[in-house]
């Protein structure tokens, strides 16, 4: 839905299950709608679309996509955003690092987002910007050596060049702008903003620049321009706050470094700080309900002298939990943004609240999406009706724009 000019409010579909075209339009038939008529009666509202490569690949397949987009106009609706991240399956199996499987360095991930390119560049409306999220190219904890990290961030440059003379040829030819965000993430190849800001400046602007030179035969400053608008980054709200990172030092780094942020995905994360009156044990205990087996739960304990430790699982950060110098621990389980406690819990709910408010103030970026995928995992106790929640979760969201 439309919050401001030219910028944009929904959620994500991958909260859905269904990995065929044929569930994941049965999925928008049932749920969108009604969610639509719920916060938009008269106006039209926008889909933050998720289709694995299966799915993707049907859409583009007998008519399929003329009849999705006539679909979408009979019912008011519009797509601006797509998911490109999980390639396969993301529900209803275990995961976990398979999530960055395949990763920029194969023909696989490159072929996929080409498909979710075209499938955008048909469905977009006139005059309003597209975007696709997609891994932090790999996954860091595959690699044992830097030599490793660097060769993967080189094939991945080249692929990604690829992807950027595709999206410079859809501007030239059909005027419509899409771009491809990059979305750092606790043990990918990218994960905080440091990460971000190094791997703009030594690989997409130095390698990434000569490469489109000679692809599109243009000059330096024209494939850097090319590449900063093609190539974005999504603010994972959650994300960020793992790597313990204030929103409006995020934005302003990359701000000052050229780099746009394509789209804010709206998500929180489950904290918990030492405290002097409740147990460690009794932290363990309500935390120790979100250790699921499906999706990955990386922890980040910080001690208190301010240094951080990552384990790639909430497992081994619940043990940590145990050292002396414990202080707080941060894990990556999504949980409703609208909720700020759970039992001797917290959410990082602080820094979506802090994202909008600097948002207000400084429009940057056009895509605001709500992903809180985890419905289907959290503890039964907190577990509810899908639908009442998306709505209860955007309704959070504009009180806080408001």
């Amino acid at each position: 839905m439309l919050i401001k000019e030219n910028a944009h409010l929904t959620y994500c579909t991958n909260i859905h299950p269904g990995e065929t075209w044929e569930e994941v339009f049965q999925s928008l038939k049932e749920y969108r709608v009604d969610i639509k008529l719920r916060l938009t009666p008269e106006q039209p509202f926008g889909i933050g679309l998720r289709l694995s490569k299966n799915s993707a690949s049907e859409l583009l397949e007998k008519g399929h996509l003329t009849t999705f987009k006539n679909w979408l106009e009979e019912n008011n609706l519009y797509v601006f955003t797509m998911n490109g991240f999980p390639y396969g399956d993301f529900h209803d199996v275990v995961i976990k690092d398979e999530v960055h499987t395949p990763d920029w360095t194969t023909k696989e991930r490159l072929n996929y987002t080409l498909d979710l390119i075209k499938i955008l560049s048909y469905l977009l409306p006139e005059g309003m910007e597209g975007g696709i999220s997609t891994s932090p190219l790999s996954y860091k904890l595959w690699f044992d050596h830097p030599e490793g990290i660097k060769g993967v961030k080189i094939k991945s440059t080249n692929a990604l060049v690829k992807i950027v003379s595709e999206l410079v040829e859809i501007k030239n030819t059909q005027g419509k702008t899409i771009h491809i965000d990059i979305e750092p993430e606790p043990d990918g190849l990218i994960e905080n903003t440091q990460e971000v800001l190094d791997y703009f400046d030594h690989y997409l602007l130095k390698q990434g620049v000569k490469e489109l030179q000679e692809a599109l035969n243009c000059s330096a400053k024209a494939a850097k321009s090319h590449i900063l608008e093609h190539l974005q980054l999504c603010y994972d709200v959650c994300h960020f706050a793992l790597a313990y990172e204030q929103p409006m030092e995020v934005v302003d780094k990359l701000q000052k470094a050229g780099i746009k942020i394509g789209k804010i995905q709206i998500s929180a994360a489950l904290k918990c700080e030492k405290s002097e009156n409740i147990s460690i044990q009794e932290q363990q205990q309500c935390l120790q309900q979100f250790d699921e087996p499906t999706y990955l739960h990386q922890a980040i304990v910080k001690k208190n002298d301010g240094n951080l430790s990552h384990f790639s699982d909430l497992t081994e950060g619940i043990s940590a939990m145990s050292d002396p110098d414990f202080k707080e621990i941060r894990t990556h389980f999504h949980v409703p943004v609208f909720v700020s406690n759970f039992e001797v819990l917290n959410s990082t709910q602080d820094d979506i609240i802090a994202a909008l408010t600097y948002w207000n103030k400084n429009t940057y970026s056009k895509h605001l999406e709500v992903e809180t995928y985890t419905w289907g995992v959290l503890p039964a106790h907190l577990q509810t009706d899908i639908t009442n929640s998306i709505v209860r979760e955007l309704h959070w969201v504009q009180k806080q724009l408001n």
